[in-house]
C-alpha cells in the first residue's frame, strides 16, 4: 500500500504500477468493464520510447532515467503489464487518462528497476521525465494513427486473401452454369466461375482502397504538443522525435506541415471509416447472396448448400441455419453503426482540439478488427466447404423463361412476350410453345437455347 496526492487531495494505492492519476480516471469511468485498446496502449508506449530517445538525443533527459524508461517501454511492449491498464475507453479529458496510465507505468516500472519504490516521483516523474516535451494533445492523435495503420494493414491482408479464395473458386467453378436473378426474379444464365468473378473483383476493390488509405494516417503531429504551435518541445526534439518513431514503429510516418491543424482536426479518420463501411457493405451483399442462393434446403433456391457449423434450431430437428453469414451481417451493420459514431465525433472537435478522439479510435478499432475477424470467417467457414448443387442449378435454368431473352433478335420484344404469357397460362415450357408454333425446329433450339452459348458477349442470327 502506497499513498499518491494531486492537488485534489490523497489516494492510497495498492501494489500497483499506475497511479492516482489513472485511479481517478477508473473511478470517474467505470461504465462497465471495458478497457482501452491495447493496440493504442502500445502505440502511445511506443511514442515514449521515441519521446525518450529524443529528449536524451538533444540532452534532456539524463542516461540514468533514459535508460530505465525505455527498459520499461520495451517491457510494456513485451506484454508484461497488460493488465495495468485500466482507462474506460470512454473518458472525458481527449485521452489524457489513457495516456496519464501509460506515463505511471512507465514510472513505476523504471523506478524500481533503478531500485526504488513506486511512487518515489521525485526520482523519476511520469509527468516531468516520462512525459516530457509532450502533451496528451500531441501524443494521443499520433498514437491513434500509429494503431490505426496496424489494424489497417492486417485487414487489407486479410482481404487480399479473400479475394484469393474468390478467385480460387472462380476457377474450380467456371464450367458450372446457374441461372442469374436481378429483383429476385429470373434472368440470363452465368456461370459460376463469372459470379465469383465478380465477388473477387468487388473485394480486390475494397483491398486496394484499404491498402491505398493509409497514406492518410502516416502523418503526425508529434512535437506540436498542447495546441500545435510547439511550446515546451525543443525544436531538435521535434525532429527527432519524428525521424525516431519511424524506426521504432516500421511505419512511413511524417511531421505534419501544419502541427495546428493536424492537432484540432481529425478528418482523416472519417475518411478511413468510410472505406472500412465500404468493405463491410461488400461482405455484407454477398452473404445476403450466400443466404438465398443457399435457402431451403427444400422449400427455397437451394442452388448452394453451405458448410453446417452447428444445429439450428431448438424444435425442428435437423435444421442448419446460415449462423456464419448472419454474424457477417451483424458485423457489417455495426461497422455502419460505428462509422456514423465517428463521423458525428469528428465533426464535434471544437476550436484547437478534438475531446472525443478516444471514442473515435475506440470506435475504429472495433470496426476494423471486427471486420478483419468477419473477413476470416467468410474464407474458412463458408467459401471453404461451400458446394454447388449443379442438378438444382440446370433444373432452375431449363424451367426459366429467361432464356428466350436470347432469340429477341430473331423474334423481337412482341413475340417473345406472346410466347411467355402463353407458356404460363397453358403451364408449359418455352421450348413447348416454340415447337408447337414451328417458330424452330428441335435442332435449333437446341443450339440457340443452350445455357452455355448465353453466357458470353453475342448476338443470335438465324
Amino acid at each position: 500500500m502506497r499513498t499518491e496526492k494531486d492537488f485534489l487531495g490523497e489516494v492510497n494505492l495498492e501494489d500497483t504500477h499506475y497511479g492516482i492519476h489513472t485511479l481517478r480516471a477508473f473511478r470517474n469511468f467505470c461504465f462497465d468493464q471495458r478497457k482501452t485498446s491495447l493496440e493504442l496502449i502500445y502505440a502511445i508506449v511506443q511514442i515514449k520510447k521515441a519521446a525518450a530517445q529524443a529528449n536524451f538525443k538533444v540532452k534532456l533527459l539524463p542516461s540514468e532515467k533514459y535508460n530505465a524508461i525505455i527498459f520499461a517501454c520495451d517491457q510494456i511492449l513485451a506484454g508484461f503489464f497488460d493488465d495495468q491498464f485500466i482507462t474506460h475507453p470512454f473518458q472525458g479529458g481527449a485521452g489524457t487518462s489513457t495516456n496519464m496510465n501509460v506515463n505511471e507505468v512507465i514510472a513505476n516500472i523504471a523506478l524500481e528497476h533503478l531500485g526504488y519504490p513506486k511512487g518515489t516521483y521525485d526520482v523519476l516523474s511520469p509527468i516531468e521525465d516520462v512525459n516530457m516535451s509532450q502533451s496528451t494533445n500531441d501524443v494521443y492523435p499520433s498514437a491513434m494513427r500509429i494503431s490505426a495503420i496496424y489494424a489497417l494493414r492486417k485487414l487489407a491482408d486479410e482481404f487480399a486473401l479473400l479475394q484469393k479464395a474468390f478467385i480460387e473458386k472462380e476457377q474450380a467453378t467456371g464450367h458450372m452454369l446457374h441461372l442469374g436473378r436481378t429483383q429476385y426474379m429470373d434472368a440470363l444464365p452465368l456461370s459460376w466461375g463469372q459470379t465469383f468473378s465478380a465477388y473477387a473483383s468487388l473485394i480486390n476493390r475494397d483491398r486496394w482502397r484499404l491498402y491505398k488509405v493509409e497514406e492518410r494516417l502516416r502523418t503526425i503531429n508529434l512535437g506540436g504538443t498542447a495546441i500545435g504551435t510547439g511550446i515546451n518541445a525543443d525544436q531538435k526534439y521535434i525532429f527527432a522525435a519524428t525521424d525516431l518513431i519511424q524506426e521504432i514503429t516500421g511505419l512511413g510516418l511524417a511531421r505534419a506541415e501544419n502541427l495546428i491543424d493536424a492537432t484540432q482536426n481529425l478528418d482523416v479518420f472519417v475518411e478511413v471509416s468510410g472505406l472500412i463501411k465500404t468493405a463491410a457493405v461488400s461482405l455484407m451483399k454477398i452473404a445476403n447472396d450466400f443466404r438465398l442462393l443457399g435457402s431451403g434446403p427444400h422449400g427455397g433456391l437451394g442452388e448452394l448448400t453451405l458448410p453446417a457449423h452447428q444445429t439450428g434450431s431448438s424444435i425442428m430437428f435437423g435444421k442448419i441455419n446460415p449462423v456464419i453469414l448472419e454474424a457477417i451481417i451483424q458485423i457489417a451493420l455495426k461497422v455502419q453503426g460505428n462509422d456514423s459514431i465517428i463521423t458525428s465525433a469528428v465533426s464535434l472537435g471544437v476550436l484547437e482540439l478534438n475531446a472525443f478522439g478516444p471514442l473515435i479510435i475506440d470506435a475504429l478499432l472495433e470496426s476494423m478488427n471486427l471486420l478483419n475477424s468477419a473477413a476470416v470467417k467468410m474464407r474458412t467457414h463458408v467459401l471453404e466447404g461451400l458446394s454447388i448443387n449443379e442438378a438444382i442449378c440446370m433444373e432452375h435454368l431449363e424451367k426459366s423463361n429467361a432464356l428466350i431473352t436470347i432469340l429477341n433478335p430473331i423474334l423481337g420484344y412482341e413475340t417473345i412476350s406472346h410466347i411467355i404469357a402463353k407458356a404460363n397460362l397453358e403451364h408449359k415450357t418455352i421450348r413447348t410453345i416454340l415447337l408447337e408454333e414451328e417458330l424452330f425446329s428441335q435442332e435449333e433450339l437446341d443450339r440457340y437455347l443452350d445455357p452455355q452459348s448465353m453466357i458470353s458477349p453475342g448476338v443470335v442470327k438465324r
